[in-house]
């Protein structure tokens, strides 16, 4: 095998490290992942995770964890509400048997990473290892971290996720700004924080589309509500502002005035301290993108293609990348890890290239005039597929 008696180095434990950790390492290969977080403790914000057949189960499928993923994902978490801005209900799947959901299962980050992180040999994951900068050394890298450790690795792959300071050491292809920047939080203990909210949502999922803007809520397992606001700002909207998002009134006083056409029900959102949200602009890499294959590094997952959520495709994109690679890299066909790493990035760019077009196409469609009644269509049309 190509990567005996090889040094592999991860940076990046989410779902595609781990994915490609636990891969390799059925295969018996020498593996270590290197997290910035403390210890596995650490929080994972954002919104559940839809998992796709071709991508995501698939490759949980390769890793033999269907039945840890069937454990512990939520069958009810795929329902959504589909809403105007006066909270007016337009879809509902909570009355109605959806076949579609079932095909795209949900499960919440945190089980989603403990599952993928439990599966590894032990001290596999090198946590509290904020990457800083690497050098080339024999045929590999030295890598060195934010805790003044360095290690050296044969092949290193980068799945530090969309701000990838690993990625420079291939590409200078810079990103470009999709018109949207989303605002995103989270609620804890959201019964009691936003009730009505909470009630709202009712264990699943909501899209509340108006006035070329959207609002998307994600109930949790652990009883807390995460959110997305997708509005059309200026690329530097969130730098140039001057508003503080460390400062829960500047937000909410930003939300109230943006979104003053929608109903009041949605200002429950910023009616507790409980509560954490970061402003993020929303980008994504060119279509054609192409670089110089390398014999001792690659990337995958939003390093290798950030795209906005508004298709679902970010963790199932990295998940089949750790997929593909490992079946690259342990392939009898390559002659040597170059022409492994050529073959995956090569098809990687073209899956990622009609992967973003959709995701580019929903951004749109959602954040369009019409969009409510785009989207009704759309999920119509799935339905009856």
């Amino acid at each position: 095998m190509m990567l005996k008696n090889k040094k592999i180095a991860i940076i990046g434990g989410g779902p595609g490290g781990l994915t490609l950790a636990r891969l390799l390492q059925m295969q018996g290969l020498d593996i270590k992942v290197y997290e910035r977080d403390f210890d596995e403790t650490a929080r994972q914000q954002g919104a559940t995770l839809d998992l796709h057949e071709q991508s995501g189960l698939a490759a949980l499928r390769q890793a033999n964890l269907m039945d840890q993923f069937y454990a512990t994902y939520r069958p009810e978490a795929g329902k959504m509400r589909l809403l105007n801005e006066s909270a007016v209900i337009h879809l509902d799947d909570h009355l109605a048997e959806n076949k579609h959901i079932d095909l795209r299962p949900e499960i919440d980050r945190q089980p989603l990473r403990d599952m993928l992180y439990q599966s590894l040999e032990p001290n596999t994951v090198v946590w509290n290892s904020q990457f800083v900068e690497m050098e080339k050394q024999d045929d590999g890298w030295l890598i060195h971290f934010m805790n003044e450790r360095s290690v050296y690795a044969d092949l290193v792959i980068a799945a530090d996720g969309a701000n990838s300071k690993i990625r420079p050491y291939l590409t200078n292809i810079k990103p470009i700004y999709s018109n949207i920047t989303i605002v995103e939080g989270n609620i804890y203990n959201a019964k009691n924080n936003a009730p009505t909210l909470w009630e709202l949502v009712k264990g699943g999922k909501i899209f509340a589309l108006g006035n070329e803007q959207s609002i998307i809520l994600s109930a949790k397992g652990e009883g807390s509500l995460s959110f997305y606001t997708g509005c059309k700002e200026d690329e530097h909207w969130a730098t140039e502002s001057g508003i503080d998002f460390s400062n829960k009134r500047q937000v909410a006083h930003w939300f109230k005035t943006s979104f003053a056409n929608w109903s009041n029900i949605w200002q429950e959102l910023f009616s507790t301290d409980e509560m954490w949200f970061v402003a993020r602009p929303q980008y994504h890499f060119p279509l054609n993108q192409h670089w110089i294959s390398l014999p001792n590094l690659t990337m995958l997952g939003d390093a290798a293609h950030r795209m906005p959520p508004y298709a679902g495709e970010g963790v199932n994109m990295a998940m089949q990348d750790a997929m593909e690679l490992a079946e690259c890299l342990t392939s009898t066909k390559y002659q040597n890890i170059h022409s492994a790493i050529a073959a995956f990035e090569l098809q990687m760019q073209k899956r990622a290239s009609e992967v973003t077009q959709h995701t580019l196409n929903n951004t749109e469609l959602m954040h369009a005039k019409n969009g409510l009644q785009k989207l009704l269509d759309l999920f119509n049309q799935m339905r009856e597929a």
